[in-house]
């Protein structure tokens, strides 16, 4: 989960490389084809499981219009915003969206050590926010800034439905790969009209087409491919949780190659994060039960079944 968070932090800055190309084409590129990818690659499992896919599309489908609506929110979020911001608000805030979604549908309950994890990164977002907002020079600058960061409520919350749904495919004995391909393909195809309409700067110079390549192979396939084997193992909450890396990664490249400033309160957010992660990350003791060897601490992190999925990657 960590380790996509990091390639996903990453696609903010790269998509600053292509000015030309405007957000939903960025978006549509990237998750479109990423997706399609995602479900060429993963074929044969779909294949297999098609039966059961079926029987679930309700979530299948809620997923994948999740997808879709996700990275066209989550680029016009940062292109209205800034990078850092709209990067923290479309993660930062996805946590609890997550919680949300399983505390209503599942029934499930928080542990204290999510609970504080969560208020250390939302503070933490809070704070990155606080700092870039406070760099608005004017009305239309600080009207943009709060669309950006409408759309960024709007992306976290799609966010946690398709993690939800990829969650929950994967808690029904569906292998990550067949769930994913098939969230993220049908996803794909969704946007691929949007990127019809809107992609043609993307073929309009090498540059622009090596950002958009770089975009759905990167960040989107590799970073979704490692999402989907994080989910077999760890609740949609928690994973939402460990993705608060992107947010600050996102924020340090947007200082360090963008060229946007973060004043101190920015680096305190920052730090929250990192916090909320050592909370989230750190093995909880062990303690002996005395109801015998049922595994009572990872009980919410781990759902049933998953151990078969997994296995088949």
């Amino acid at each position: 989960m960590l380790a996509a968070s990091l390639l996903w932090g990453t696609t903010g800055t790269a998509a600053t490389l292509a000015p030309d190309v405007g957000p939903l084409a960025i978006g549509a590129g990237a998750m479109g084809l990423g997706g399609l990818l995602q479900a060429l690659i993963a074929a044969p499992q779909i294949a297999r499981r098609t039966a059961v896919l079926r029987g679930h599309r309700g979530t299948v489908l809620l997923g994948a219009v999740s997808v879709a609506v996700y990275p066209l929110a989550f680029y016009s979020s940062m292109h209205l915003a800034g990078v850092a911001v709209g990067t923290v608000v479309s993660i930062g805030t996805a946590p609890l969206a997550s919680a949300l979604v399983e505390r209503v549908v599942d029934g499930r309950r928080l542990t204290r050590r999510w609970m504080l994890a969560a208020t250390l990164g939302l503070l933490g977002t809070v704070l990155l926010c606080v700092a870039e907002a406070a760099h608005a020079t004017d009305a239309a600058s600080t009207t943009g800034t709060l669309l950006g960061i409408g759309l960024g409520l709007l992306a976290a919350a799609t966010y946690a439905l398709y993690s939800w749904a990829a969650h929950r495919l994967i808690s029904r004995r569906i292998p990550s790969r067949a769930a994913m391909g098939a969230v993220f393909g049908i996803g794909g195809l969704l946007l691929l009209p949007v990127l019809a309409l809107t992609g043609g700067p993307l073929i309009a110079s090498w540059t622009n087409a090596a950002v958009g390549a770089y975009m759905a192979l990167v960040p989107m396939l590799a970073g979704y491919v490692l999402f989907g084997w994080g989910l077999a193992h760890v609740a949609a909450s928690t994973a939402t949780a460990l993705s608060l890396l992107e947010p600050a990664v996102a924020a340090v490249l947007a200082v360090l190659v963008v060229g946007e400033r973060l004043p101190a309160a920015g680096w305190a957010g920052i730090t929250l994060v990192i916090a909320c992660l050592a909370v989230l990350t750190t093995p909880a003791p062990t303690r002996p039960s005395r109801e015998g060897p049922r595994n009572v601490a990872h009980h919410h992190d781990r759902p049933a079944h998953t151990a078969s999925a997994a296995q088949e990657q």
